[in-house]
């Protein structure tokens, strides 16, 4: 309860906002604008706290983290903000007295989709995070006009929509005109010479103005709101008459199209790199734009420029901020008049980068031409960069060419953004233990053998406040019930759970709570895809972008053996499972889409089969996004993390999923090596090939999925029916692509590139023993208790707490009010 929150006050203001906004009184009002006039005085409750936060910051002198992101994946805001003010019980009352459902309030507000999965949801729990431990910082992004597209199925194939998330305005943002920046593309670097140095000054450019909006990220009951602050771009002058009077029409309007295409519309592109034109614009906007703003905000305060590093830190959230590098070195250089070496000191103390990725295609690669011509004196400092270290290089492994091929920047007609961020940074981190041990070991090994002291690891994190406390409130409520509510802010602290694990009448509570959620996702699936399912079956998730590693293609093909065996021995002994996917592709990643068909393929099959009684189900659900997941994380019994042992640099839903009671069933990869640590492997369903194996066929060989095809005949059955048209009779074609990448050699990639029929045996195995574990109700509910209990060290709070201690050094700052 918060008990500066004034109800009357609160109420008023609701009704207030209703009548002045709308025009209307508040039962005239829709639900829309009841959640507009409701988020407004939300925003009316936090600002002064805002404004305080900031004045403690600037009292202070803190030192800040800027948290360069190209995605943001918040979710919604209202009921988050709510519940960080302490205040969700009294604007639920407030609401009951006005005769509405908070609930159907919430529901009213688009997601901010401003990320496409994992990297973005991160970035948003490391934003609640940092509020909520009082640490100053900025999460720093683009307003894309167009979030991540909404999915819509037809005809069981994915159609992407808009989503024009901003079509009834955003309550809870501030334009902020007064910070608009000029930010400028291509044209030509003329060189000058001033008092016997170089000056370099861009001409010929097209620019655009970014603009910034504020949105508040509110830590919880602390008083403290950090900001998240996305760059919109406007155009310099909206419309050049001049040219349009001489009947030049089209570059009247460039201008304007340059800034509308800037911002129109997030890059729908997870773990895969398009060398496109718009998406380097799209970096370099941000980035410039926040960076010059970076340099201001400490000028105003500081003369020395040469010591930018003590006060502010830049970390790069992925390849896409890597421009920061060159950017803070343009600026420092031609702006501020330091000498290379002064620029280079500054810039390599400032920028720290953390990698997300071990597949290479992940890893982005501009064209010089391209990179050349849209950012000419980019270009020039990056040329710069990468000539002083080859230098570096070859001073410490003499004549070795080898190395130089392997680590340059620039090489092969091409910018390697990956290779300067390690360069450039202080710091290099990985998001899992085992991911950061494969790119010390694998990926990036040179980097590392000949600079060790940069690496480290920082393993993911999620934040216990939306994905519990919000997300599932019964659960929340029996934990704060059972060991107080420390939990919501120290979640270590729900270790304490581990006690009740094995008390009966705990366990019961506990089932009961995740059957009333699975009662909730159910109706949810009844509304959205029309399917019953019974809530007394095993809910089996796998919900996450859709990448071949990531292997909802196995999953699927497990289902299909499961329904043969059914139809084979209609008697079989089986618990009742329902198999949930939830996964958008990216719009041109064809095979992942022909996935998702083939899902709903199954899915239509299976559903309508009166002969096996409903004991099989699989439902796909639509538009997967943070609103939906929330209900989906509660509801699940088991955890499908079955990603390709190597490829999974941490996984995050995997946290969730724990948090929530549900055991995993998966792979040793990514985070899933130390959830397993935290829980115990015989709370867990374990199958697959280590990473280690992995790695050793994919460097020698020796794999032929044929082999396993030839000799397995219920496998072989699986991918017939891929070809034969069991489950696609209108076009028995359809999955021939699939069929072909599991076993064609022929294609330019090897065959089973994920090894999904090497460990398919590994799998179904595992299945089984999910089966007869179920049947055990007091081993399942103690197993699920024991997860939570376990979950402490996957909070955001802790990853950011180790960010703090070795990589940012920040100072806690506290708020009072």
């Amino acid at each position: 309860m918060n008990k500066g929150f004034d109800k009357a006050t609160f109420k008023r203001t609701v009704l207030d906002n209703v009548k002045n906004m709308f025009r209307r009184t508040i039962d005239e009002a829709t639900p829309q604008q009841v959640f507009q006039a409701v988020a407004y005085a939300v925003k009316d409750v936090i600002i002064d706290e805002w404004i305080a936060t900031h004045k403690e910051y600037e009292k202070k002198d803190a030192k800040t983290v800027y948290y360069l992101s190209m995605e943001f994946l918040m979710g919604r805001a209202l009921g988050n903000n709510i519940i960080n003010i302490c205040a969700r019980e009294e604007v639920k009352e407030v609401l009951d007295e006005l005769g509405f459902d908070l609930n159907v309030i919430e529901d009213q507000e688009p997601d901010a989709a401003l990320g496409n999965g994992g990297l973005g949801r991160l970035a948003a729990c490391f934003l609640d995070s940092l509020a909520t431990l009082g640490y100053p910082a900025y999460g720093c992004g683009i307003r894309y006009r167009y979030g991540m597209f909404k999915q819509k199925i037809e005809n069981g194939f994915q159609v992407e929509v808009p989503d024009d998330w901003l079509k009834d305005g955003n309550p809870f943002e501030i334009r902020r005109p007064e910070y608009a920046t000029e930010v400028k593309f291509g044209g030509y670097v003329r060189i000058e010479n001033r008092d016997g140095r170089n000056r370099f000054i861009q001409e010929g450019y097209q620019s655009v103005m970014a603009v910034p909006y504020d949105l508040p990220v509110i830590g919880y009951g602390n008083n403290v709101v950090n900001t998240l602050r996305i760059w919109d771009a406007q155009p310099i002058n909206t419309f050049n008459l001049d040219s349009f009077d001489r009947g030049d029409y089209q570059k009247a309007v460039e201008q304007e199209n340059l800034a509308k295409t800037i911002v129109e519309v997030l890059y729908p592109n997870d773990n895969h790199y398009a060398g496109k034109e718009l998406r380097l614009k799209q970096q370099y906007f941000f980035i410039s734009a926040s960076v010059q703003r970076a340099v201001k905000k400490y000028k105003e305060k500081h003369d020395d420029i040469r010591k930018f590093y003590d006060k502010v830190v830049f970390q790069l959230n992925d390849t896409h901020p890597t421009v920061t590098i060159p950017e803070l070195m343009r600026i420092l250089l031609d702006e501020e008049g330091l000498t290379w070496d002064e620029a280079w000191e500054v810039t390599t103390r400032t920028c720290a980068y953390t990698n997300h990725t071990i597949m290479s295609e992940a890893l982005e690669k501009w064209p010089i031409e391209l990179f050349s011509r849209l950012l000419p004196r980019i270009y020039q400092i990056v040329e710069e960069i990468n000539r002083r270290f080859i230098e570096q290089i070859q001073s410490k492994y003499p004549g070795n060419y080898e190395k130089v091929k392997k680590m340059a920047i620039i090489y092969d007609g091409q910018v390697k953004m990956a290779y300067m961020a390690i360069a450039a940074s202080f710091s290099v981190n990985g998001v899992a233990r085992l991911h950061t041990e494969i790119l010390k070991n694998e990926e990036l090994k040179d980097f590392y053998q000949m600079m060790p002291e940069k690496f480290n690891n920082k393993t993911n994190g999620i934040t216990q406040r939306r994905f519990l406390l919000h997300g599932n409130p019964l659960l929340a409520d029996w934990v704060t019930d059972k060991i107080g509510d420390e939990w919501i802010t120290n979640l270590p602290h729900i270790e304490k759970l581990a006690i009740y694990a094995s008390d009966y009448k705990c366990q019961q509570e506990f089932m009961n709570i995740k059957y009333q959620n699975k009662i909730r996702l159910a109706k949810y699936i009844k509304e959205h895809n029309g399917v019953d399912v019974d809530p007394r079956s095993i809910f089996d998730v796998q919900v996450k972008r859709l990448h071949e590693y990531k292997r909802q293609l196995m999953n699927i093909l497990h289902v299909m053996y499961l329904y043969n065996q059914l139809k084979d021995n209609p008697n079989m002994d089986m618990v009742p499972r329902t198999f949930i996917f939830g996964a958008k592709a990216a719009a041109g990643y064809k095979r992942a889409k022909l996935t998702i068909k083939l899902i709903n393929s199954v899915a239509d099959v299976i559903n309508n089969d009166k002969t096996i009684n409903g004991r099989l189900k699989v439902v796909f659900i639509e538009d997967y996004r943070v609103s939906n997941a929330e209900l989906i994380f509660a509801a699940a019994d088991v955890s499908e993390q079955i990603s390709t042992a190597s490829k999974e640099a941490s996984g995050t839903s995997n946290m969730k999923f724990m948090l929530n009671g549900a055991l995993t069933l998966g792979t040793m990869d990514g985070a899933n090596v130390e959830i397993v640590e935290e829980v115990g492997a015989d709370r867990a369903f374990i199958f697959g090939m280590s990473s280690d194996e992995v790695i050793r066929y994919e460097n020698n060989g020796g794999y032929n999925p044929m082999e396993i095809f030839n000799n397995d005949q219920d496998i072989r059955r699986v991918l017939m029916q891929l070809i034969n048209g069991y489950f696609s009779p209108q076009d028995p074609e359809l999955f021939r692509d699939i069929y072909n990448s599991l076993l064609n050699t022929k294609s330019s990639d090897r065959a089973d590139t994920y090894f999904i029929l090497k460990d398919f045996r590994s799998y179904a195995e595992a299945h089984k023993k999910v089966d007869r574990a179920y049947r055990d109700e007091a081993w399942w509910a103690e197993s699920a208790i024991l997860n939570v209990a376990h979950c402490g060290k996957f909070t955001s709070d802790r990853t950011i707490e180790e960010y703090v201690r070795d990589i940012w050094h920040l100072s806690k700052v506290q708020v009072e009010m």
